[in-house]
């Protein structure tokens, strides 16, 4: 039983709680928010076990084995930080920090504690993502002519996710939030991005996050990225990861649906449930007790911050 802390309890804390009460494997041992009554609440919840508004004070929690970061990205660092310097296990959210500075130190410190440092990046343990992946190792599309990420909103934050941070230019907006999982399936799935062009479109608030962006890159053998995106307009949330071939093409859309087509052919669903994908938690329980696992790590994470960066410089 490897037993857990979370640091965290909004809207993406919660979702993993979730993921942990139904492991048999894994306990939640303590949870801690700096706001006391949601602390308090997310704590009666999961059996009155202890609760924190200080995260020291659930890192030095002599029980906890592995610490979940689900704080604002501004806050990841020192989080982090605190929890290497305890030489406890840590699976953070994404983006890794808040700055690329803060990101090469993170990644670094993490190698150097020698502990578990995992990011959650879902995508990879996602059912479509995973075909996606195994479609294009088996050249459906034949070979890349363009890689494609789209992400239409029409209200930035959603309505799930309101709050100040998510519509801040300091560490939120769309490309921040959603794009790093594309661009780190990017980097996985077809190596380096190189070559980075971006136009934001920015708010006359200098606090508002983008409202819009073009974006150019390529990957190292030249093949062209496309990165697009708007929020504030009519119609539905779209994201479309999208690989243009010279056989076909595959598309990853809003997170969990798969369509693709040879060419000459309508796109079409592509049915995926025959794939098995792992899961993270299984993941991490299995790296704990120092066996191989499929994990991304803090320097995947860092890669993924220097495209980031590129992409969302002013």
């Amino acid at each position: 039983m490897i037993n857990i802390g979370i640091i965290g309890l909004g809207a993406i804390g919660q979702r993993l709680i979730s993921q942990f009460e139904k492991h048999s494997e894994v306990k939640v041992v303590t949870v801690c928010d700096q706001l006391e009554s949601l602390a308090k609440e997310s704590a009666g919840a999961l059996g009155g076990i202890p609760f924190y508004t200080d995260h020291k004070s659930l890192i030095d929690h002599p029980l906890v084995e592995l610490v979940y970061v689900a704080v604002p990205p501004k806050f990841h660092y020192h989080i982090v930080m605190d929890i290497l310097k305890a030489n406890k296990h840590v699976l953070c959210e994404k983006p890794l920090a808040n700055s690329l500075e803060e990101a090469k130190e993170m990644a670094q410190a993490a190698k150097e504690a020698g502990v578990i440092h995992a990011m959650n990046f879902p995508l990879n343990y996602g059912q479509a993502a995973a075909k996606f992946a195994e479609l294009l190792k088996q050249q459906y599309v034949g070979k890349l002519r363009r890689l494609q990420l789209t992400m239409n909103f029409p209200e930035w934050p959603r309505v799930w996710q309101k709050n100040d941070w998510v519509g801040g230019r300091e560490q939120g907006g769309f490309v921040l939030e959603v794009g790093v999982h594309f661009i780190q399936q990017t980097l996985k799935l077809f190596g380096e991005v190189k070559n980075i062009q971006t136009h934001l479109e920015l708010p006359d608030n200098p606090e508002k996050c983008e409202t819009g962006i073009i974006a150019t890159a390529e990957l190292a053998d030249g093949t062209p990225i496309l990165i697009e995106g708007l929020s504030q307009i009519a119609g539905n949330e779209y994201i479309g990861f999208t690989a243009y071939g010279s056989e076909g093409i595959l598309s990853l859309e809003n997170w969990n649906q798969l369509r693709g087509g040879k060419f000459g052919e309508e796109l079409k669903g592509i049915l995926f449930e025959n794939i098995t994908p792992k899961n993270l938690i299984n993941e991490l329980v299995k790296a704990v007790n120092g066996q191989d696992a499929e994990l991304y790590d803090f320097e995947v994470g860092y890669k993924a911050q220097q495209v980031l960066e590129q992409l969302r410089k002013m």
